[in-house]
C-alpha cells in the first residue's frame, strides 16, 4: 500500500511539471492573442468612413473574431488543465489521507505499548538483564530506535497534515482561477457577438455599392499586377547587373592569367553560388523563419497570401503576391532583417517601394509615403527605413513581399510563415 502512494504521489509531481509548463504556453499565446485584438481594435477606432475605409473595417472586424475565437479556445484549454489540476490534486490528498491515517494508528499502537512499559527501571532491567555486555548493547540500542521511530511517526503525521492542508489551499486557488478564465470566457462570447453585429451593419453597407465595389476591384487587381511586374523587373535587372559584373570580373581574370603565361581555368561559378557573405546571410535569414520582426510596430494583416474570397461578394477572389498589414496612419515601416537595401522606386499611385537583399532572399516593402535609405545603404534588423503612404489620416496599408532568387528567377514566398505570430 505504501509503495502505491508513493508511485501516486510522484506521477502527481511529474503531471504538475508538465501542467505547469503547458499552462505558462497558454499564458504566452493567451498575451499574444489579447495583444493583437488590443491593436486591432486600436486600428478600427481609426477607420474613416469612406467605402475603402469601410472594406478595411470589415477585414479588421473579422480578425477580431478570429483573434477573439482563438482566445476562447485558450480559455477552454485553461479550463479543462484547471480541472484535471483539480482533480490530481484531490487524488493526492485522498493518497495523503490514506498515509496519514495509517500513521495515526501505527502511533496509537507505538503510544499504547510504550504506556504499558513506561517503568523506566524496567527498562533498565531489561538492558542489565542481557547475557552479555553485547547484548546489553543491542537492548540499549532498540530502546533508542524505538523512541526515535516514536518522535519520526509523530513528524511525518503532522507533514502530512500541513501538506493536505497546503493541497486543499491548492486547489481552492485554482478553482478561483477557473471561474475568472470562465467569466473572460463569457466576456470574450458576448464581444465576439457584438464584432459580428457590426459586421453585418458593414456588410449590408457596402453591398449597396456592388457595381462600384466590383469596378474597384478590377481596378486594385490591375494596380497590384502593374506593381507585381515592376517589382519582378527591378529584381530582374538587379540579378542581370550582379551576373554582368561576375562576367566582367571572370574575363578580367582570364586575360591576366594569359598575360602572365598561365593557362586559365574557366570559373564555372554561376549567379547561384553566392560569396561566403552572401551564404551566411541566406542561412541567418533561414534560421530565423518564423521568429522575424514585424515590418511596423503594430498593424492586422487584412489581406493573405494568394488567393483571398473576398469579405463582401460571393464568388469574388483577388490575388495577392504578399501580405497587407493595415497599420496606423504614418505608421515607421522597419527592415525584418540585416541587409542591403538594392532598390529604392516610385510607383505612380502606390507610392514608393524599398527592396531590400538577404543574402538569396529579397525584402519588398510598398505603399511608402517616404523613404530614409538609398540604394547600397546596409540596413540593420528593425531599422527605419520609411513612413506609411495613409489616406484622409485614419490607417495605412503596407504591402509587404518574401521573395527567393534561383538563379535570375525569383519565386514569391509567403511572408507571414517568416514573421513572428
Amino acid at each position: 500500500m505504501k509503495r502505491v502512494i508513493n508511485v501516486i504521489l510522484f506521477l502527481g509531481l511529474c503531471f504538475s511539471v508538465l501542467s505547469q509548463s503547458k499552462s505558462d504556453k497558454l499564458k504566452r499565446e493567451q498575451k499574444k492573442l489579447e495583444s493583437k485584438i488590443s491593436n486591432t481594435k486600436s486600428l478600427l477606432q481609426k477607420v474613416s468612413s469612406n467605402r475603402e475605409a469601410s472594406l478595411n473595417e470589415l477585414k479588421l472586424i473579422e480578425n477580431q473574431i478570429n483573434s477573439r475565437e482563438a482566445l476562447l479556445k485558450i480559455f477552454d484549454n485553461q479550463v479543462k488543465m484547471a480541472d484535471v489540476y483539480i482533480q490530481e490534486k484531490q487524488e493526492k490528498v485522498k493518497a495523503l489521507t490514506i498515509r496519514m491515517e495509517r500513521l495515526k494508528a501505527q502511533y496509537k499502537e507505538m503510544i499504547i505499548n510504550a504506556y504499558k512499559n513506561r517503568n523506566k527501571n524496567g527498562q533498565i532491567m531489561f538492558v542489565l538483564s542481557a547475557d552479555s555486555y553485547y547484548e546489553a548493547q543491542k537492548r540499549n540500542k532498540y530502546l533508542k530506535s524505538v523512541s526515535a521511530l516514536h518522535k519520526k511517526q509523530a513528524a511525518l503525521i503532522v507533514q502530512d497534515q500541513a501538506k493536505i492542508k497546503e493541497e486543499i489551499e491548492a486547489i481552492e486557488i485554482e478553482k478561483k482561477k477557473k471561474q475568472e478564465t470562465l467569466s473572460q470566457k463569457r466576456q470574450e462570447r458576448a464581444k465576439i457577438e457584438v464584432d459580428r453585429s457590426k459586421k453585418m451593419e458593414v456588410l449590408k453597407k457596402i453591398q449597396k455599392e456592388e457595381g462600384l465595389l466590383l469596378a474597384e476591384i478590377r481596378k486594385n487587381e490591375i494596380k497590384k499586377q502593374a506593381i507585381k511586374k515592376k517589382i519582378n523587373e527591378v529584381i530582374r535587372k538587379e540579378l542581370a547587373e550582379i551576373e554582368r559584373k561576375r562576367k566582367e570580373a571572370e574575363r578580367r581574370r582570364l586575360e591576366a592569367a594569359r598575360e602572365n603565361g598561365e593557362t586559365p581555368k574557366k570559373n564555372t561559378t554561376t549567379l547561384n553560388d553566392e560569396s561566403s557573405e552572401g551564404k551566411i546571410s541566406s542561412k541567418k535569414f533561414q534560421n530565423n523563419r518564423g521568429a522575424l520582426p514585424w515590418p511596423v510596430g503594430k498593424g492586422s494583416i487584412t489581406e493573405k497570401y494568394g488567393k483571398n474570397q473576398h469579405p463582401s461578394l460571393s464568388g469574388v477572389y483577388t490575388n495577392n503576391n504578399g501580405i497587407d498589414i493595415s497599420c496606423p496612419a504614418n505608421s515607421l515601416v522597419r527592415t525584418i532583417f540585416e541587409g542591403e537595401v538594392t532598390s529604392v522606386f516610385t510607383i505612380p499611385g502606390s507610392g514608393k517601394v524599398v527592396i531590400m537583399k538577404h543574402g538569396n532572399y529579397r525584402t519588398v516593402y510598398s505603399n511608402l509615403k517616404e523613404t530614409m535609405v538609398s540604394k547600397g545603404d546596409k540596413v540593420k534588423t528593425k531599422q527605419q527605413i520609411g513612413t506609411i503612404l495613409s489616406e484622409n489620416n485614419s490607417i495605412g496599408v503596407l504591402h509587404f513581399e518574401l521573395h527567393l532568387v534561383s538563379g535570375t528567377s525569383t519565386k514569391s514566398l509567403n511572408p507571414a510563415l517568416w514573421i513572428d505570430r
